[in-house]
């Protein structure tokens, strides 16, 4: 059995020596871009290796395409290649943040065509609360080899400046209610969002224990978001790219299927002045 949404702390716990799993940690603070390397080396799930958000799951910035750029698809593969991954790879990614990193990864993944890859639900803070072990470890693996079948599930920029005006899409942003507002703005030069897009904080997809709420629950709020719009004509972006895909794993727990990445969002948004914006919630 595969899993292509979210894995449970007891089933992984039940394969961590399972050599057809492999666990990574992606860690982060964007505050703090090291804090999360620091965090793995003082303990992480027995077997994990490592991501950087920065040098794994990013792309280089060149001053217009964002805080978080894609990566280049080869040289990703390449690398999770060489981290043990191939198609019959079982992934599973955490963090301590409520997926909010791990997403990225789970959508990387899809991306580039490789769907058993799943989301620890609850992260190593639910892992720990369980009283399961870490370890200090580096995994021995062998290099492996990840082909890329690359999907089309990224909306440009172009694309979704043209449906300002034509209203085909319905592009949701996971940013916080104040920050898509315009209010306390503290990653990006310009405060604000993209006209026309909807607000759907990604923390509303996770219950008190920082675990994804019932799959009915989200696809009843999300569906309402959508408001008869069909799920392949959603694009969910945020400030950077990263958080959006929590609400892309979201809608795909919640049943809805084919939403696409505005991968630079608001962050390569707003580097062009020449572009709209709006400060108010529509």
């Amino acid at each position: 059995m595969s899993y292509s949404t979210l894995v449970s702390s007891t089933i992984l716990a039940d394969r961590l020596n399972d050599p057809g799993w492999r666990v990574f940690d992606c860690r982060h603070q964007l505050a703090d871009p090291e804090a999360g390397a620091r965090a793995y080396a003082l303990g992480h799930l027995p077997g994990a290796s490592f991501l950087h958000l920065d040098r794994d799951l990013s792309g280089e910035r060149n001053g217009s395409n964002g805080r978080h750029p894609l990566p280049n698809p080869l040289r990703l593969a390449a690398r999770l290649g060489e981290a043990g991954v191939s198609q019959e790879t079982q992934v599973v990614a955490y963090d301590d943040s409520g997926g909010m990193i791990a997403g990225r990864l789970w959508w990387l993944l899809r991306w580039l065509g490789h769907d058993r890859v799943a989301v620890l639900d609850g992260g190593i803070d639910r892992w720990l609360a369980e009283g399961r072990r870490l370890s200090t470890e580096q995994p021995e693996v062998l290099a492996a080899v990840l082909r890329v079948a690359r999907r089309d599930s990224v909306a440009s920029t172009q694309e979704v400046l043209a449906d300002i005006h034509e209203g085909r899409f319905c592009l949701i942003d996971a940013r916080s209610p104040d920050r898509f507002r315009g209010e306390n703005e503290t990653l990006d030069p310009v405060a604000g969002h993209i006209p026309g897009a909807r607000n759907r904080f990604f923390r509303d997809n996770l219950d008190a224990d920082g675990c994804f709420r019932p799959a009915a629950e989200l696809r009843r709020e999300f569906l309402a978001l959508l408001a008869g719009i069909d799920a392949r004509q959603a694009v969910m972006s945020c400030g950077s790219g990263v958080t959006a895909c929590h609400n892309l794993l979201a809608m795909e727990i919640a049943g809805l299927h084919g939403a696409r990445l505005y991968a630079g969002s608001w962050s390569e948004w707003c580097s062009d002045p020449s572009r709209p914006l709006a400060c108010q919630t529509p």
